[in-house]
């Protein structure tokens, strides 16, 4: 009973089977902390956090490489005569 109210009834007011009801009601007494645990949000964010960061060093790696083999395309181009 919910407020007094059978759970069945509850269910026919919103075209629910109870099962599902108490399907969903033990995964949340099993599981429902974790939906406010904090640390696990914390961890993933700051692995997301990390591999952004690598990711942007990588990015400016690969720029810097680009730059100098530009740098040096147009040296050779001078050099023959091509600019």
């Amino acid at each position: 009973m919910l407020d007094k109210e059978p759970i069945s009834k509850l269910c026919d007011e919103l075209g629910l089977q109870p099962t599902v009801f108490y399907r969903w009601q033990k995964e949340f007494f099993e599981n429902g902390t974790s939906a406010f645990e904090q640390k696990r949000s914390a961890t993933n964010h700051s692995a997301e956090q990390e591999r952004i960061a690598y990711l942007e060093k990588k990015i400016q790696t690969k720029d810097e490489v680009l730059a100098e083999l530009m740098a040096e395309h147009v040296a050779l181009k001078k050099e023959i005569g091509e600019l």
